[in-house]
């Protein structure tokens, strides 16, 4: 087994663990979680192609740094969200917040 397909699996694993964190989590803090585990597998998964194949070292970090800056403005907005759901309906389980009004 090659050191690329290890790191693929790797990634895979944080793919459907992410998904089963979305998926299972009731509160949505859970479900960040889930999303940051998703874009750390896309983002593993980009660096060990560009490091480990004849394409040049400057995409894959870039991409992984494109990556990198998605999750952490998706971490921000979601957690601006987050508080403002706990603020106004003393909350976070996703179950309970089935409507929002405004």
């Amino acid at each position: 087994m090659s050191v690329m397909t290890i790191y693929h699996l790797v990634a895979i694993f944080l793919l459907c663990l992410g998904i089963f964190g979305i998926v299972y989590r009731r509160t949505l803090v859970g479900i960040v979680l889930g999303i940051e585990l998703i874009l750390n597998g896309a983002g593993l998964s980009i660096m060990a192609s560009a490091q480990l194949t004849p394409a040049p070292n400057a995409l894959g970090q870039a991409g992984a740094l494109l990556v990198m800056g998605l999750a952490a403005a998706e971490a921000t907005l979601l957690l601006a969200i987050l508080l403002v759901v706990s603020k106004r309906f003393k909350n976070v389980e996703a179950d309970k917040l089935i409507t929002m009004r405004g």
